[in-house]
């Protein structure tokens, strides 16, 4: 199952994505939004509609969360390549919603910061209410897909105010998308790559993570309750790095596609 929010002719739709002919299309418009689903998004009522290729509709964030969960050095050669000490637990810190940025959307770098940087993530998005799992629980029936994620940094920020508020939660600073997939298995291993102007910068697979996804959700909902089309951002590889005005940053996570979000200064 793939998903995407788009907007048709003024305005906002969900749609099913299939592959047709080795590229992926909208074939059918959602009539509910599926964090409604229960994790069962084929299951929603849905219509026929003039096939879309994907790569000419215009996305949306395909999520609408009411908040966002990010967790900090969740690769050990990230912690390190940035002097820190790997966590003996999830780091967790939030970007607001504000933040989120479509597809193909600008990046604004503020006047306030003198480096900002790419961090690309997979995104977990929560398919029901999730509240104080025990290791018993299995965490599978709580997710409803996966995405692509840049956790946007204004890194000098970051380093100076000592937390990551302001440096992760300037708006335009969490591009998301295309789709959310439900297809894909973090636990076997689920290749994340960034791109900066087409070269690879940053290539870590979601084996190595400290803290698998598991451990994650169940740490997560024993803080806080998890609402349906909430998103967690999983953490980044290494390689993270600055970049400028005018460059082009691409997130790519085999089995979702190819988040490419352009770089400008604030006006």
């Amino acid at each position: 199952m793939k998903y995407c929010r788009f907007d048709l002719n003024g305005s906002t739709h969900y749609g099913l994505v299939e592959s047709v002919a080795g590229s992926d299309e909208i074939t059918r418009l959602l009539l509910q939004p599926p964090q409604d689903s229960d994790g069962d998004v084929e299951g929603l009522p849905s219509r026929r509609m003039d096939r879309i290729p994907l790569a000419q509709a215009s996305l949306l964030p395909p999520v609408q969360p009411s908040k966002i969960v990010c967790v900090g050095r969740n690769y050990r050669e990230h912690a390190a390549e940035l002097g820190h000490e790997v966590p003996q637990e999830p780091l967790l810190f939030f970007k607001p919603p504000s933040s989120l940025l479509p597809p193909g959307g600008t990046i604004l770098r503020p006047k306030v910061s003198e480096r900002t940087d790419y961090e690309g993530e997979l995104g977990v998005v929560i398919a029901r209410r999730c509240h104080q799992l025990t290791e018993s629980d299995d965490v599978r029936p709580y997710i409803l897909g996966y995405t692509c994620v840049n956790d946007f940094t204004a890194r000098d920020l970051q380093n100076k105010d000592g937390q990551w508020t302001r440096a992760k939660g300037f708006d335009t600073f969490c591009p998301v998308g295309p789709l959310v997939a439900d297809g894909l298995d973090p636990w076997a291993g689920v290749l994340v790559e960034t791109r900066v102007n087409g070269d690879v910068r940053q290539s870590g697979n979601t084996q190595d993570f400290i803290f698998p996804l598991d451990v994650v959700i169940r740490y997560i909902s024993q803080i806080m309750t998890l609402e349906p089309g909430d998103l967690i951002a999983t953490g980044t590889p290494k390689g993270v790095g600055p970049v400028v005005a005018g460059d082009a940053i691409e997130v790519s996570i085999e089995g979702i596609g190819q988040l490419r979000n352009p770089v400008a200064d604030q006006p």
